[in-house]
């Protein structure tokens, strides 16, 4: 038994896609190191008002006391601004990069 597979270029059929991309740029929350906030200040202020867990607020602290910042949370420009407010108001350096 033989099967004819050869397919004419005339009978392919070709199909454009359209597809519209929304690119929301990125932005990241870094948080500071300083002389003065406590390890256990810097942790609770993650956890409350960055949602971090337990462990990840550590981590992050950590991060900051050995390297001297960390980038604590990204997302979108507007959102991360609230939260550099809420962060610098419980008196630790933070800026939106």
């Amino acid at each position: 038994m033989s099967f004819n597979t050869s397919i004419s270029m005339s009978t392919q059929i070709q199909e454009e896609v359209l597809v519209e991309e929304k690119t929301t740029e990125t932005h990241d929350l870094v948080v500071y190191n300083d002389d003065v906030n406590s390890f256990d200040h810097v942790i609770s202020t993650l956890m409350n008002i960055c949602e971090h867990s337990p462990e990840q607020a550590e981590q992050c602290t950590w991060i900051i006391h050995h390297k001297g910042k960390c980038s604590v949370k990204n997302g979108e420009f507007d959102f991360l601004k609230e939260l550099r407010t809420l962060i610098c108001d419980k008196g630790i350096s933070a800026e939106v990069l």
